[in-house]
């Protein structure tokens, strides 16, 4: 059997203080069934999927809902995935029980047996997820439900759960002899100064702790046993699990990038959310951070994760959850390192199923540990923001991996951020004597952006960098793109894996004045571009505008609107559009609106001139959508990376005239905006042919962030605001 390719729905359904927190809702899987095609589609064999008990049967079997588990499941069976069926997932069941209530474990096996019965041909349960972590966070941290903050909770937490998963799978066997344990927990491993060495070795045997009761080892020569008897668990209880163990089918490992943990008493060298006080002898306390930033040796790694648990329990093993808040080239660099691990595991001997791909359609605000509601999302294999299903990198990496065994991704030659040395927290111990921990390839393809001396390529020339993306930045000197000899031997200089057209024809009303130039840069540059991309395979970003729509429509303009320009700078962006799009498949055309973020702009002169106390004219009868550069090339690089093409509007959510933009600029930086003087745009002298509305909305994905989030990204980036006289600030 070859390695398989999983997949798993960030489920959790927890209680923290009186609300419930349902990650299924959020990410808006719960009303979209057709997600389970989208995973069939991509080569997953199996499927980590919530029949969860919260959501099921809330107030007892009696009045169970079995509506969206049953329309859910039939389309898995339908689709040929097998589901591995969870059934508490971090949570701690309906709001009258607890993780150390006695009732529980009874209480979710009388749930799991109707669950069996119902569907007698699931073959795979994980009853509770990460039992050991849920515990910590439950039962020691009091971050969860029951918000309890001691040894004696978490153990009893944990002990409760096992139990409850080995009286789940037993009442599940009595209707499926041949049911598996899929039992999953966090993967990593614990760190530490010298002086906290003990505390390390403590909490690595914690962290085994759920599984070395399900497989019976929890007996008087554990190295946990009189701690834990004494902090209250009884001695029969643990002697349950020697007599009658429930050894996992599947050991499902869990790792991420702050799994690794790294302990050390100098608290004060870290900040105040990583001082911790549950330390096995008390003391001052310590702090505990992920080890990624501390140690200089790194993470341990997939591999290394699965040798060890391979080494002790020697049971089939998978990783259960690989996924990375972070942008889509990380995100591909960390699931291949995964599936890498795994073969090279399977090739040293170990018996490793497969790697699951998690949180596939996102997940949100787990950077709180799900404390804090800020809307925080995280994509996943599907960026589901905003109620749109967008496919990432993931989708094609995904299929790869799951059809070949292995992905030829450009941004693989690179490697991920984790391996670097300016991982480190320079204040701790410095970097000097730390190198990298995996080596990028011989040849990085680059990113090759033309028209690089403009406002937009110098931006995307920085968010390559600061996303370890090779980019080559070539000025118009350096590589004209209205001249098709100067293309080509810029491409075969570089040999990018991909180019964005980021010059042209800056004036819109200049093009009417001098339309020949407009042609030459915005329309000829594009064509040439466009023809070289398609002789060689290779994807191309045209930036086109807002101003291809003639205005006439009273809500914003969305990517299958039909553009109807007016003017000849509008017009040539048009049939540059038009060009890219019919003959180049991976053609990809960007319409931003008003540029706003780049030094010193028209919007930094405005807010300089309201500081000084001059008057600002700006036009009041035009509706726009502005769009802040840094925003609009990271979205560049990110539609890239995911292999997007077509048209994509990238401008920041929200529609104003020029005059509520300043005036909303002014107050983000702390300026007056008394000075503010609405015009027309005819007094202004802007040409009758710009559109009086051109707002933009994306109808493809909700990437750009809101106008307000952009103006206050953009008030704290600018050095305009350090730089204003005190005096000139509003009060």
């Amino acid at each position: 059997m070859s390695l398989e390719l999983w997949a798993g729905v960030e489920c959790t359904v927890l209680k923290i203080g009186e609300r419930f927190v349902d990650q299924t809702k959020r990410t808006g899987h719960e009303d979209r069934v057709d997600d389970l095609d989208r995973l069939a589609k991509m080569g997953v064999s199996k499927l980590r999927y919530p029949v969860l008990w919260e959501r099921t049967a809330p107030r007892g079997l009696a009045s169970a809902d079995w509506s969206w588990a049953d329309e859910r499941l039939g389309r898995l069976r339908e689709l040929g995935v097998d589901p591995i069926v969870g059934l508490v997932h971090h949570g701690s069941g309906p709001r009258d029980t607890t993780l150390t209530d006695r009732d529980f474990p009874k209480r979710l096996a009388e749930f799991a047996h109707a669950v069996a019965e119902r569907y007698p041909w699931v073959k795979h349960f994980t009853p509770i997820n990460e039992l050991i972590t849920t515990a910590r966070f439950s039962g020691l941290y009091g971050f969860w439900h029951p918000h309890r903050k001691s040894h004696e909770a978490f153990y009893r937490a944990a002990l409760v759960e096992a139990e409850a998963v080995r009286s789940s799978m037993e009442a599940i066997r009595t209707v499926t002899p041949d049911a598996q344990l899929v039992q999953t927990e966090d993967g990593g491993m614990v760190f530490s100064t010298p002086a906290l060495a003990a505390e390390a070795a403590y909490q690595n045997a914690r962290q085994l702790f759920g599984f070395d009761l399900l497989t019976g080892r929890v007996g008087p020569e554990h190295p946990l046993y009189a701690r834990i008897v004494g902090w209250g668990i009884g001695e029969e209880e643990l002697a349950s699990f020697c007599e009658r163990p429930c050894p996992p089918d599947v050991i499902g490992l869990n790792y991420y990038l702050t799994s690794d943990r790294w302990l050390d008493e100098r608290k004060h060298l870290y900040d105040e959310e990583f001082h911790a006080d549950d330390a096995i002898d008390g003391g001052s306390g310590h702090a505990d951070i992920h080890a990624l930033v501390v140690r200089r040796e790194g993470i341990t790694g997939h591999r290394r994760m699965l040798e060890r648990y391979w080494d002790r329990y020697h049971l089939p093993l998978a990783i259960t959850e690989v996924h990375l808040g972070s942008t889509p080239e990380a995100q591909v660099r960390w699931a291949v390192e995964a599936w890498e691990a795994a073969q090279q595991a399977r090739d040293a001997g170990a018996d490793v199923r497969g790697i699951t791909l998690w949180s596939v359609f996102g997940s949100e605000d787990w950077d709180s540990l799900l404390r804090l509601e800020r809307g925080h999302f995280e994509p996943g294999v599907f960026d589901t923001r905003g109620g749109i299903v967008r496919e990432t990198a993931l989708v094609s990496v995904g299929s790869e991996l799951a059809s070949t065994g292995r992905s030829d991704h450009p941004v693989l030659a690179d490697v991920g951020s984790w391996h670097l040395p300016d991982r480190l927290l320079a204040h701790v111990h410095g970097r000097s004597a730390c190198a990298p921990t995996r080596k990028p390839s011989p040849v990085v393809q680059p990113i090759l952006v033309v028209g690089a001396a403009g406002r937009l390529g110098a931006a995307l020339v920085e968010t390559c960098a600061k996303r370890g993306l090779r980019a080559v930045p070539l000025t118009r000197a350096e590589c004209d793109a209205a001249d098709p000899a100067a293309v080509a031997a810029a491409i075969a200089a570089h040999e990018p894996w991909a180019i964005v057209h980021a010059g042209g024809y800056a004036s819109v009303d200049g093009a009417d004045r001098d339309p020949r130039g407009a042609t030459r840069d915005n329309e000829l540059g594009a064509v040439h571009l466009a023809n070289a991309c398609a002789e060689r395979d290779l994807p191309l970003v045209t930036l086109s505008t807002d101003l291809v729509f003639d205005g006439g429509k009273a809500s914003p303009y969305v990517e299958s609107d039909g553009a109807r320009p007016r003017g000849v700078y509008a017009a040539t962006k048009h049939r540059a559009e038009r060009y890219v799009l019919e003959h180049l498949p991976r053609g990809l055309v960007v319409r931003p609106s008003t540029f706003f973020g780049t030094g010193h702009d028209w919007l930094a002169r405005a807010i300089t001139s309201l500081a000084a106390g001059e008057d600002v004219e700006v036009a009041d009868d035009l509706v726009v959508s502005p769009s802040f550069v840094p925003d609009v090339a990271s979205n560049i690089v990110t539609l890239l990376v995911d292999g997007a093409s077509g048209i994509w509007h990238l401008a920041n959510v929200g529609a104003c005239t020029p005059a509520d933009f300043v005036r909303a600029a002014a107050e983000a930086a702390g300026v007056s905006a008394k000075s503010v003087v609405p015009r027309s745009a005819r007094d202004l002298g802007i040409s009758p042919l710009r559109p009086r509305f051109s707002a933009l909305a994306s109808e493809r994905g909700a990437l750009m962030p809101t106008l307000e989030r952009a103006l206050e990204a953009w008030a704290a980036a600018t050095s305009l605001v350090d730089d204003l006289a005190p005096t000139s600030r509003a009060a």
